[in-house]
């Protein structure tokens, strides 16, 4: 796969998951808000819901296997940046995805498809700080 291929089909999977999950079973697909609720409380009984949840995140992390798997060759992934700072920008994406209650795929994905104007602040507010940070990142020489 060549050009915006990889990147339309990524996409439509993408969109195809999160409604399965809103039409199959009722939840939003907000990675942050299933990743949190597959640690609260840390020793409880699985249920339909940790299942569901758990079952979420073991076919993201299946996702490059099964690439692999169909086109002979890992997915393509450049990082420019040190390992401090990546550290460091998860953590505040960790952070302002609690602060916002919800990260991109939960806001980005779900909630524009929902027209949530809540979602449409956080988007829009995403977008912005990303544009600031490379402008900065960009600034520093970084």
């Amino acid at each position: 796969m060549t050009g915006y291929w990889p990147s339309l089909v990524g996409g439509m999977l993408i969109g195809l998951s999160v409604a399965m999950l809103m039409l199959l079973n009722g939840r939003i697909a907000g990675i942050s808000g299933i990743v949190a609720s597959l640690f609260r409380p840390l020793f409880r009984p699985l249920d339909q819901r940790l299942a569901a949840s758990a079952a979420f995140i073991i076919g993201l992390l299946l996702g490059p296997l099964l690439y692999r798997a169909g086109f002979g060759q890992w997915p393509a992934v450049h990082i420019q940046v040190s390992l401090p700072l990546i550290a460091v920008a998860g953590l505040l994406v960790g952070f302002g995805t609690r602060l916002g209650s919800g990260c991109t795929s939960g806001h980005g994905v779900a909630g524009l498809a929902r027209l949530s104007p809540r979602s449409v602040v956080a988007v829009v507010t995403f977008l912005g700080t990303a544009v600031l940070t490379v402008l900065i990142m960009r600034g520093l020489g970084t």
